[in-house]
């Protein structure tokens, strides 16, 4: 089984969500990106979305769009990244997915993406601009390589196309809790559980939720309703206010992964 399908069948047998965090690799620097990296890891993040940097990240709102100016401010190139996750991969065999756009992929070919993202220990892809509709040469690189192909539902997506994306999806589906684009939120949606009920008709695959997930309280609803909870925002802040003191950034950082993390079991 692959460490995907076995994150989310420990969570289930542990009756709790999977909790799923994001960082963009990078930000700040590589040092303490790896450093922040491996204390989620630590603190009991079961899978870990990597942000790659971009200059154009359309689907994130200011927090996650600072921190990736901040890494490629710092001078991260995408071969930084594929090395942060090697040494990512010789810490944990927690699964590792790539959280990126399209360009990036294309700047080194689909093939030769997905080839080095294998080789370097990640386990998906979740490209946010490419849909199915332009994603079969993807899909058939992803699978070539081992790799999962993750795809967003949205709450505006109809059925018939929950259909499409389900049917080429692999790994979960991240569900996008709310219409717009990342950051923190003051409630979440109170569509979240019919939507979820709604793409469990059309896939066996887990559902985890993100955009907008910033509380313990707001994982813990959501463990009610899916099968995971994405959190970046309320993390990467923890990163972009602390005026560069480097241990002030991890120990907030795991104070806040601790108490997300608390929010996952099933009452």
């Amino acid at each position: 089984m692959d460490r995907i399908a076995q994150c989310f069948r420990k969570s289930r047998e542990e009756k709790r969500a999977a909790f799923i965090a994001y960082i963009c690799a990078g930000d700040p620097d590589y040092s303490t990106s790896l450093r922040a990296a491996k204390t989620l890891i630590d603190c009991g993040t079961d899978l870990l979305e990597l942000g790659m940097p971009f200059s154009d990240p359309l689907a994130d709102g200011k927090t996650n769009q600072y921190a990736a100016e901040r890494a490629l401010e710092s001078g991260i190139k995408q071969d930084d990244v594929f090395k942060l996750v090697t040494e990512l991969r010789s810490y944990t065999q927690a699964p590792i997915i790539f959280y990126t756009y399209y360009n990036l992929v294309l700047a080194h070919g689909e093939d030769e993406f997905c080839r080095r993202a294998a080789e370097a220990g990640i386990d998906g892809v979740l490209t946010l601009d490419l849909p199915p509709e332009y994603a079969g040469s993807m899909i058939a690189s992803c699978k070539k390589h081992g790799l999962k192909n993750i795809f967003i539902i949205a709450p505006t997506t109809p059925a018939e196309r929950m259909e499409k994306i389900c049917a080429v999806a692999d790994g979960f589906i991240y569900y996008v809790s709310r219409e717009g684009v990342t950051g923190e939120r003051a409630a979440l949606s109170d569509t979240i559980g019919s939507k979820v009920a709604e793409i469990r008709k059309h896939t066996n695959l887990p559902i985890a939720v993100g955009f907008g997930v910033s509380t313990r309280k707001h994982v813990a609803e959501i463990a009610k309703m899916a099968d995971g909870a994405v959190v970046g925002s309320a993390l990467v802040n923890c990163i972009g206010h602390t005026d560069g003191n480097r241990d002030e950034m991890i120990a907030k950082l795991k104070a806040k992964a601790d108490d997300l993390i608390a929010g996952c079991p099933v009452a």
